[in-house]
């Protein structure tokens, strides 16, 4: 559902500011079809008024999406974009702006000044809204052109596209097709067999309606800085992960040093060394991936936040600022310092790294361990599969960060730029840990699970005190975990919720995972749980590092495959493959580190 809504609400955005580059061939004929719309786009036409009837196949079944766009003046629009089952009204006037859910009866208004960056102001909105991670950037300049026969010769030499005189439009790589009407007032826009849309300038504006004019509403006020932040940065963010640029895809390996931390490269995966104290690690953190830690705290606070509260009726913010507060008296102190170091290095309010902090107890995968017998050399493998959102651009901030904090267990941390915790991770003490999301939400009067488990690798020498550890705290939502001890090569599945917790040992029957293999814990579900156990029992006593990552492999790994680990703890050395744009995780290559090398390797 997170993808139907990024998606309608991009691709609706994408039809008002960027349809006409696909159109081309006869520069003449072309610029004239092309004059009203540009007109629009270019800032030549103070005021105008646009409709759209969308058509976007998703998951097998088309979303319509009805949609109207209504320039006033330079400071004042409407947005409606109407489907079945999420709607969004937006209103914005010179000194207020109003965010309504009609399916919700709710409206969020903010009024006043606003930031001269992240703002909703028709007045070069195009350039706030199209950032350099996306491809569309390389549109805008001729967008703003206003000679719209210049444009159709600049289309016509680049895009190579094709009038089809019989069928009287444009084509372009035989997948996309344009035909106008009324002089270019009408463009009806076919992208292969998926989406479908229409775009109609319409010849007069409806009147203009007052920003607080929202009868039998429920009215939430907020910061209007907030609230205008929030749509600019969530779609400019969108448009980076629906049409990313290369900066994202291939993104250049410069390595770099600062006091405190180190950026390498390795096999083409992004590595953060970090060395000190919780002040020292978070501001070289903060400085080294300052860009990436934008991008992630974008992806989750403002793109999915503004999708969220589309489907929930809920302002986002408001919901992860409540779970931070039942959660932050629950977070060790120098957790909390690190994180202010973070948020001072990257010039950010620190309720925000805070809140960013807790995303994943909002929302709640598959694991295994097999050792002994059923591994080819007896010593222990534990896969991790974490299947999470990929939809809204996590993999941008992929990062692997070897820590080593004054006074504390060194540890590897298979995480995302800006985020602290752990979801996945090693130390030097041979431990290692993965986590699967259960249900549970809202039950935030604990330990945040991500806190958890980094106090596990930074406190825990044996397999024993991470148990201990994990009864002895108070816990949040439903989770289930795989811990693993290289030096005993013993692995404990973990179920644990507020009230309970239960362990369960390698080989043991359970009524939710099947009869027991031995030397083998083998965790996920339905579907996915049995193929998990067919290729265990099919590989049993031969599997190595080849068979355990042909383990993680789909369909174990769901489409949402963020990133897959492997362990080998008792050697120190673990595999990392990350999702990108358009592939899961399991179906890129891994790359190998060695923790114990890459601590010594460490600036001192």
């Amino acid at each position: 559902m997170i993808a139907i809504l990024l998606r309608v609400f991009a691709f609706s955005l994408l039809l008002v500011t960027v349809v006409p580059i696909h159109a081309e061939s006869n520069a003449t004929r072309l610029g004239d079809n092309l004059q009203p719309l540009l007109s629009c786009l270019s800032g030549r036409a103070d005021s105008f008024a646009v409709a759209l009837d969308i058509d976007v196949l998703l998951d097998g079944k088309v979303q319509h999406v009805d949609g109207r766009l209504v320039r006033f003046d330079d400071q004042s629009f409407d947005l409606d974009l109407i489907h079945s089952d999420y709607s969004v009204r937006i209103r914005r006037r010179t000194d207020a702006t109003a965010f309504a859910l009609p399916h919700h009866q709710t409206v969020f208004l903010g009024s006043g000044d606003v930031d001269a960056s992240d703002q909703l102001s028709p007045r070069g909105i195009t350039n706030r809204l199209v950032g350099s991670g996306s491809m569309l950037t390389m549109v805008v300049p001729m967008l703003q052109q206003t000679d719209s026969e210049a444009v159709a010769h600049m289309l016509t030499g680049l895009l190579k596209m094709d009038f089809n005189v019989n069928r009287q439009h444009w084509t372009l790589r035989n997948d996309v097709s344009l035909q106008f009407h009324n002089g270019g007032k009408k463009i009806e826009i076919n992208v292969g067999e998926k989406h479908r849309g229409t775009l109609t300038i319409q010849d007069s504006l409806p009147e203009m309606a007052k920003v607080d004019d929202w009868v039998d509403f429920k009215q939430v006020v907020l910061e209007r800085p907030e609230l205008e932040r929030s749509i600019t940065r969530g779609t400019r963010r969108a448009l980076e992960i629906l049409s990313p640029s290369r900066l994202l895809t291939s993104p250049q390996p410069k390595a770099r040093q600062v006091p405190g931390g180190e950026l390498r490269w390795i096999d083409g995966q992004r590595v953060v060394l970090l060395k000190g104290t919780p002040e020292q690690i978070g501001d070289a953190h903060g400085r080294l991936l300052a860009v990436e830690s934008q991008r992630c705290i974008d992806s989750v606070l403002y793109t999915f936040g503004t999708v969220n509260t589309i489907r929930t009726g809920r302002w986002f913010r408001h919901d992860l600022d409540a779970a931070y507060a039942r959660l932050a008296p629950h977070i060790p102190e120098d957790h909390k310092r690190e994180t202010l170091a973070f948020a001072k290095a990257i010039n950010i309010d620190p309720s925000t790294a805070h809140a960013i902090n807790v995303f994943p107890e909002l929302f709640h995968c598959s694991g295994f361990a097999v050792s002994g017998p059923a591994s080819k050399d007896g010593k222990l493998y534990h896969g991790r599969v974490l299947d999470y959102m990929t939809t809204i651009g996590l993999q941008d901030a992929a990062t692997t960060f070897i820590v080593a904090v004054d006074g504390k267990h060194a540890f590897a941390n298979i995480g995302y730029a800006g985020f602290i915790g752990s979801v996945s991770g090693m130390n030097d003490q041979a431990i290692s840990l993965g986590e699967m999301g259960g249900h549970g939400e809202g039950q935030w009067d604990g330990v945040p699970m991500a806190t958890l488990m980094r106090r596990a690798l930074e406190e825990c020498s044996t397999l024993d005190e991470v148990m201990t550890l994990w009864q002895d705290s108070p816990r949040t939502c439903e989770y289930f975990y795989v811990f693993a001890d290289g030096k005993s090569r013993q692995a404990v599945g973990v179920a644990a919720d507020p009230e309970s917790i239960e362990f369960i040992m390698p080989g043991q029957s359970d009524p939710r995972l099947g009869d027991g293999i031995p030397n083998v814990l083998a965790l996920s579900s339905g579907s996915r749980l049995e193929t998990l156990r067919e290729r265990i029992q099919q590989r049993y006593g031969e599997i190595d590092v080849e068979a355990a990552q042909w383990l993680m492999s789909r369909p174990v790994a769901m489409k949402s495959n963020l990133h897959n680990v492997l362990f080998i703890p008792e050697d120190g050395v673990f595999y990392v493959a990350n999702a990108t744009h358009n592939a899961p995780a399991a179906e890129q290559p891994y790359a190998r580190f060695n923790l114990t090398e890459l601590l010594q390797s460490m600036p001192r």
